[in-house]
């Protein structure tokens, strides 16, 4: 038997002794010379070292655990491109059942398939539920020969930022109803008060960024429902379900937020929050066809068949979609319902723990979202929440310290997201983290006070 020498470097180096130790890898520019992947792994998985534990990370919404089996149908999937439906047609079927699971989660009237579509996440959906309400608007002003160019949307200051984009990007005047330093959500009345001609739908949130409370959205509804009874307008309402449209069905199943409420025309939610579904894939789901104007609909047919398209991207894994699917077949109605439950009672163990400890008042206790928000009891104290966020990040945690919206800014506050795989012990980790931060804050006071700012993740 003749045995072939392998002179590459991955047999002939020790490990870290080959050409990326020996000398610097360029950043901004290709390498002169190609590399083994296991070297070429070993350089990239070292430099993510640096990154933060996403685990730890109780900053974000965004799921950081899946099972193994969806690692794995995740992995198989990566290839498959969404958008071609032709080739991949049990990946689009796939897609198509999990816009009828999460439209009949939703209450959406049965007349078919459900119209709607997934996405890379909320953002995406946000950016179309708001596209057909402007176009629905501005066909119904045509039609009635009025002006169609000024659009507006009446939304809460505490929205998440990518609504402030949508408005900016597709020329529609923002109307922000305030919150205030002791209401963190919308007041029906103030809604109201921003309603006119040129209002293409109002968005109440379920599930804020802010604090993870629900709006007063059945409210919201009666009373733009009368406002159109009375103006003769047609204003809908979108809602923002991106947190809170995978968590209420299960908790609170008698709350009425969704189709139930007939003038609520789309909702967008996050499979990659309470989904429980690796980033990025959302859904927006309309209450019929009518809400969706063709005008958005385009169809193509240079991938081997006619593919209607009414989404931003084009190209995109379907591996998000895969896992979605894993999660809503492997857990059912009962499983996410388990799951809820014990997020909510881990957030509400901490809240009452926070609550307990002296410095701090609760904001939000968890039990709408499984989110806790807190602030310190004393704000002139000798030290600031963002103190307390830098000086958590000693252990690993990433808890985010932010000021509230406009009209309650001078509000600062710290949240904790509780995800699936978060348990007990890490919670009473962070926790007993949390008592010697503020040890180490009051025997050692900063020189001057911390203020920062909030990224919404």
């Amino acid at each position: 038997m003749i045995h072939e020498h392998d002179a590459s470097e991955a047999y002939v180096e020790p490990a870290y002794a080959g050409r990326f130790s020996r000398r610097r890898v360029p950043k901004n520019r290709l390498p002169d010379e190609s590399a083994t992947p296991e070297a070429v792994y070993r350089f990239i998985h070292d430099e993510l070292l640096l990154d933060g534990s996403s685990r730890l990370n109780m900053a974000t919404f965004v799921t950081t655990w899946m099972e193994p089996e969806a690692d794995r149908l995740m992995a198989e999937t990566f290839d498959k491109n969404m958008i071609d439906k032709d080739e991949y047609p049990q990946t689009a079927e796939i897609e198509r059942r999990c816009v009828n699971i999460v439209a009949d989660l939703f209450h959406a009237p049965a007349q078919g398939d459900a119209v709607g579509v997934s996405t890379i996440g909320s953002s995406e959906a946000v950016m179309l539920g708001g596209l057909a309400m402007k176009w629905r608007w501005r066909r119904r002003r045509e039609e009635a020969g009025l002006d169609g160019t000024r659009p507006n949307l009446v939304l809460g200051s505490n929205v998440q930022v990518v609504w402030e984009k949508f408005c900016r990007y597709w020329d529609v005047e923002p109307r922000y109803v305030p919150v205030t330093e002791d209401r963190f959500v919308v007041d029906p009345d103030d809604v109201v008060a921003r309603l006119d001609e040129n209002t293409i739908g109002v968005v109440p949130i379920l599930g804020t960024t802010y604090t993870g409370e629900y709006e007063p959205i059945a409210e919201i509804h009666d009373r733009v429902v009368a406002y159109n009874a009375e103006h003769g307008t047609d204003i809908p309402l979108h809602v923002d379900a991106a947190s809170g449209g995978f968590v209420a069905p299960f908790l609170y199943p008698d709350l009425e937020w969704d189709f139930r409420l007939p003038q609520v025309r789309s909702i967008n939610v996050s499979g990659h929050k309470y989904g429980l579904t690796y980033p990025g894939v959302g859904f927006v789901v309309w209450r019929g066809a009518d809400d969706l104007p063709d005008d958005l609909v385009f169809h193509v047919n240079y991938l081997g068949g006619d593919m209607p398209t009414f989404t931003l991207n084009f190209s995109r894994p379907g591996n998000q979609v895969i896992a979605q699917y894993y999660n809503f077949v492997r857990l059912g109605r009962d499983g996410y319902t388990k799951i809820m439950e014990r997020l909510r009672e881990t957030a509400m163990h901490m809240s009452a723990q926070l609550g307990a400890m002296g410095p701090f008042d609760v904001v939000a206790d968890g039990s709408a979202i499984p989110v806790v928000a807190f602030r310190l009891r004393d704000p002139d104290g000798p030290f600031t929440v963002f103190h307390l966020s830098d000086e958590l990040r000693r252990s690993g945690w990433q808890v985010p310290a932010y000021t509230m919206p406009a009209d309650a800014e001078k509000v600062a506050v710290l949240r904790i997201v509780v995800r699936e795989a978060f348990t007990l012990d890490l919670a009473a980790s962070l926790l007993e983290d949390v008592r010697t931060a503020v040890e180490r804050l009051r025997a050692d006071p900063p020189r001057r006070p911390a203020s920062g700012g909030f990224s919404h993740t």
